[in-house]
């Protein structure tokens, strides 16, 4: 164990030492690593915020169910007992509403009293107003509940149309799922361009060393022995630029906030954006650093096989 120990520990001393002598084009790699990784990470953040927001949503779905305009006051009354067995153990309120009594209301509410009163006959049906307890808007077995349930009353027996007023709730998950393959998308393309960077600088490197890899070769030095400080490199690259990238998406939180503040004050909401848990900043930064550590691999891999 302490043999293994002291091999990597000169490995990763002679990764630092090569870094030495170059600052300027490290940090550069550094840079544009973490240009890269900034636009998944900032998707991360944004997402983790979001998440527990979405997740705490709870609407209480009404469903809206409208009698045929033929349909007399007795047979909508008597809808209402059917209506209290398909909910069954259900939490619900059954809200009965007269035609009368939504006329009175469009009244009130359109402002077209007038031009109400010209029509003569009321066109409004009966109607009901289902309100269940609340679901979480994740819940795939509420959403399938209510949507049978709707399906269950447009058969009823002078049932003109059923609506689901809560059907945004749908909508939101689906829209929080479309975002979520988007991010996974764009850190797989932004990926596959951090190891394209790390590919390249330490091809970039096995040429600036080749004397001295041929050197160690002569006296016996191992492949496994020459490879590691290529490894070090990569995921130490990775690394550092992944702390840069989180760096910069908590600097601009900052001033985002600030937007967000004032947009949040219209909903009467203190709606902030926080950073990152610790937990979840360790493993984009060990992600970082495998990412560089597999193109160093790729890189060592192909290069050095040309030396042998």
């Amino acid at each position: 164990m302490t043999s293994w120990l002291r091999q990597h520990g000169f490995a990763l001393a002679a990764a630092l030492v090569h870094l030495r002598k170059a600052p300027g084009s490290f940090l550069f790699n550094i840079l544009v690593v973490a240009i890269a990784l900034a636009l998944p990470f900032t998707g991360v953040t944004l997402l983790d915020n979001v998440r527990p927001v979405s997740e705490q949503l709870s609407v209480d779905p009404e469903i809206s169910l409208f009698m045929q305009q033929d349909a007399s006051r007795e047979q909508s009354q008597a809808l209402a007992a059917t209506l209290r067995g398909l909910v069954k153990d259900r939490q619900a309120k059954i809200i009965f509403n007269t035609r009368e009594q939504a006329l009175d209301a469009l009244k009130t509410k359109s402002g077209l009293s007038d031009v109400l009163g010209t029509l003569g006959e009321n066109p409004l049906p009966d109607s009901y107003v289902v309100k269940l307890d609340a679901f979480s808007q994740g819940g795939a077995d509420s959403s399938a509940y209510i949507d049978a349930l709707a399906e269950e009353m447009r058969a009823l027996p002078g049932v003109a149309a059923v609506q689901v007023d809560s059907a945004w709730v749908k909508r939101l998950a689906a829209l929080l799922g479309v975002l979520r393959l988007a991010l996974l998308l764009l850190a797989g393309t932004l990926g596959t361009v951090v190891i394209a960077v790390v590919f390249n600088t330490i091809r970039l490197q096995v040429m600036t060393q080749r004397d001295e890899i041929t050197v160690s070769k002569l006296i016996g030095a191992t492949d496994t022995f020459i490879h590691r400080p290529f490894y070090y490199t990569g995921a130490l690259l990775g690394l550092c630029a992944g702390g840069v990238a989180l760096g910069a998406v908590t600097l601009a939180l900052r001033p985002l906030n600030a937007a967000i503040a004032d947009f949040a004050r219209l909903y009467a909401s203190e709606f902030q954006l926080a950073p990152l848990a610790p937990l979840p900043m360790a493993g984009l930064l060990a992600l970082s650093a495998a990412l560089g550590l597999v193109g160093a691999v790729l890189s060592v891999q192909r290069h050095l096989a040309r030396l042998n």
